[in-house]
């Protein structure tokens, strides 16, 4: 429940533009996200591994 109207309160317009912030939009995360993408590091990995983001690969060396 408290997720939930967080995520509600962070997609409403704020009033000064400095107050706004980004989530994710699949877990909901507010932390490590990545503008580039769109979503969090954790859903970044998950994603990545299993091949739903096009042109990442996982690096070895």
């Amino acid at each position: 429940m408290t997720r939930t109207s967080l995520m509600v309160k962070s997609k409403r317009k704020q009033k000064f533009s400095s107050r706004r912030y980004n989530r994710c939009p699949i877990c909901g995360r507010p932390r490590a996200y990545m503008r580039k993408f769109g979503i969090c590091r954790i859903c970044f990995r998950n994603m990545s591994l299993a091949g739903e983001l096009p042109g990442v690969r996982k690096s070895s060396w």
